[in-house]
């Protein structure tokens, strides 16, 4: 039987087919309850979001409404947000895993002085890689006259911007939000003088723009502000607004950005979440793992398999001669994600209610605590291998971009590099159980 099993160790196991890459969508916010506070949240489907974490993030000084948030090529997720009802200063924090935050800088942005106001600072990376950030500005108070600016970042780290552009609206429109398809910039804004969310169209960034929506153009009355937009995987966009003097959040969507449809309130948000915005990511390509025990080998280090020891994941030789618990220790029963049944989770065989994890990136076998976080932490999607030659990489669900890799022996959920070292630690050669 062991030669058996060794001789399809050999072969591998086919990978099965899946629909494609699977989305995942993060949003941060802040509430009713608490204009100092970040709160975090997430979803498969950008209409049911579950909490990640409550306070997530609470700034040094000043406040932290309109938490826009990207992530940017470096891995971290970066925030920024409105600072205090006036003064002309705009903050920043970034992440490593979107649940621990850590205050990166205010920069004064030199427009408007202390008797003015910065709000609604909303991330914009355009499609030549350049990034961003819209902001509203008065010069007067939180009385004043409103108009939209921009400034772009100078360096990669994000840490140095240029001096504040106009984007050329008219006076009295705050909350821009802008998207870019084609060679069309589209800002969604809202009117502050009838309170409507308006869509303006332009062919560059500075304008001139063109009010194309105006009123109540889509239907969706007035009282309304902070919209924020994502694309969905079938090309469809949904824009997300706040009915603020009611607490009521909706949502609507488009094929197109010229018509929408009627609204939806968002309810388990509504009276909780305050001016979010949403960050689509999306996980692994389609490879599908085939289901039952297996076992993974690295690429890389072909006498070594994935397996967990004293509770901690490694990757370290094993065959069909070593003990019997060293090879249940290597197998796994690859079920549909916990989290996302568009991708797998890992439950070991000889502790069936234990499953592999990353805990701050480091992977574990932990028991399954039912909750939705270590359902997400326990998600990986496939990926066709990095390194080619048939393997499969597994891609973190719950943080896109992070893989399954080795290091030092260690299994972690590291960022992926582009070099070749980082190919071969995050291929494995899913195989026929060891066990």
């Amino acid at each position: 039987m062991l030669a058996l099993v060794a001789a399809v160790l050999a072969a591998g196991v086919p990978a099965a087919s899946a629909a494609g890459p699977v989305p995942h969508y993060l949003m941060t916010a802040f509430t009713n309850s608490s204009e100092s506070n970040m709160y975090v949240y997430d979803s498969a489907n950008a209409t049911g979001f579950t909490q990640v974490r409550a306070n997530a993030y609470t700034p040094p000084s000043g406040l932290i409404r309109d938490p826009s948030v990207l992530r940017h090529t470096d891995g971290y997720y970066y925030i920024v947000y409105t600072t205090n009802w006036t003064g002309d200063t705009i903050g920043f924090a970034r992440s490593a895993d979107y649940v621990t935050w850590t205050f990166l800088r205010n920069v004064r942005v030199g427009l408007n002085g202390a008797t003015g106001s910065t709000w609604a600072p909303e991330w914009f990376k355009d499609s030549d890689g350049s990034v961003h950030v819209v902001f509203s500005a008065s010069t007067t108070g939180t009385a004043g006259q409103f108009r939209p600016y921009r400034i772009t970042a100078a360096n990669a780290d994000l840490s140095a911007w240029s001096s504040p552009v106009a984007l050329g609206i008219p006076a009295n429109f705050i909350d821009s939000f802008l998207v870019k398809v084609g060679g069309t910039y589209h800002n969604f804004l809202k009117n502050e003088t009838t309170k409507y969310i308006e869509h303006a169209t332009a062919t560059s960034l500075n304008g001139p723009w063109t009010f194309v929506g105006t009123g109540n153009w889509a239907g969706w009355g007035s009282g309304l502000e902070g919209p924020a937009l994502v694309r969905l995987p079938d090309g469809r966009w949904r824009i997300y607004f706040d009915q603020y003097g009611q607490r009521r959040y909706f949502y609507a969507d488009s094929a197109n950005l010229t018509s929408f449809g009627a609204k939806t309130e968002l309810t388990g948000l509504s009276g909780t979440a305050r001016h979010f915005t949403v960050l689509r990511e999306d996980s692994g390509d389609g490879t599908a793992v085939a289901t039952g025990s297996r076992s993974l080998r690295s690429v890389n280090l072909p006498d070594r398999y994935a397996r967990h020891r004293d509770d901690l994941g490694y990757v370290e030789p094993v065959s069909s001669s070593s003990s019997v618990s060293a090879r249940q220790d290597a197998t796994f029963t690859v079920v549909a994600g916990l989290a996302n049944a568009g991708c797998h989770s890992l439950r070991s065989v000889n502790f069936p209610d234990r499953y592999l994890r990353h805990y701050d990136f480091r992977v574990r076998l932990d028991v399954n605590t039912g909750d939705a976080v270590f359902a997400r932490d326990a998600t990986f999607c496939g990926r066709a291998g990095l390194a080619g030659g048939g393997s499969t990489s597994f891609e973190s669900y719950s943080h896109p971009g992070r893989y399954l890799r080795h290091l030092n022996h260690e299994l972690r959920v590291d960022w992926r590099t582009s070099d070749s070292a980082f190919a071969g630690d995050a291929s494995f050669t899913v195989t026929a159980p060891l066990a």
